[in-house]
């Protein structure tokens, strides 16, 4: 897995100043807080796990119908 490295902020810094880790959520929409140099955190824009969420759901009633209509697809083809 590549990680941008402007993406990545130590511990220490995040802590002195929270400020700079906000403004590279701002644009990048997520920032890894490193402890120990090594990836322990993540702080992700709220909107971008919105939308996740919300193309997750759909793609469940995606998948549900799809299911409904292998199950019962002898039934739909006499319709």
């Amino acid at each position: 897995m590549l990680i941008n490295p402007k993406k990545q902020v130590s511990i220490t810094e995040a802590n002195q100043n929270f400020s700079k880790i906000t403004k590279i959520v701002d644009t990048e929409k997520m920032v890894i807080i490193l402890k120990h140099n090594k990836p322990k955190y993540l702080v992700i824009d709220f909107e971008e796990i919105a939308q996740t969420q919300e193309n997750s759901e759909e793609k469940a009633w995606e998948e549900v119908s799809k299911n409904m209509l292998f199950k019962n697809f002898e039934a739909y083809k006499e319709l």
